[in-house]
């Protein structure tokens, strides 16, 4: 908080839900085969970097650094939910360089493979933080 990349910020259940539909769209989005493997991983890292976002701002927090938002966004998980989190602030986190190549440098980077198991991941990830959610902040589950 010091270098005034996370500020304080008192969420709402309207917020989250925005958020969610925002999820919920990319989600489905990188399921849709048509698109190429390189688009389908971007999206799948959008929704994990969202749901990351809830975590925060149910943490009573909002990420406002301009350069390094994402890293810090998935750095900050661990520090709100715990151990538990760890595992997945990792992995998104390798992924997260992966998305900077494919969004700015060179195109077919991601494999079929790596889009689909980003697509389980970022799944897997907002189910995890829906349950913290749900436990730590019932106000404001689902």
């Amino acid at each position: 908080m010091a270098s005034h990349d996370i500020q304080r910020h008192r969420t709402s259940k309207r917020e989250l839900d925005d958020i969610r539909a925002l999820i919920a769209r990319d989600l489905a989005d990188a399921a849709v085969a048509g698109l190429s493997a390189d688009r389908r991983f971007a999206t799948a890292y959008n929704a994990a970097l969202l749901a990351a976002q809830m975590v925060i701002a149910s943490a009573g927090y909002r990420v406002t650094a301009k350069t390094g938002h994402h890293k810090i966004s998935f750095d900050s998980i661990a520090l709100a939910i715990g151990p538990a989190a760890q595992p997945y602030a990792d992995y998104f986190e390798t992924c997260r360089r992966k998305r900077n190549v494919i969004d700015y440098l060179r195109s077919r980077v991601a494999t079929d493979t790596e889009a689909k198991e980003i697509l389980a991941k970022a799944t897997e990830f907002h189910a995890f933080v829906e349950k913290w959610i749900s436990s730590e902040s019932p106000n404001l589950k689902r």
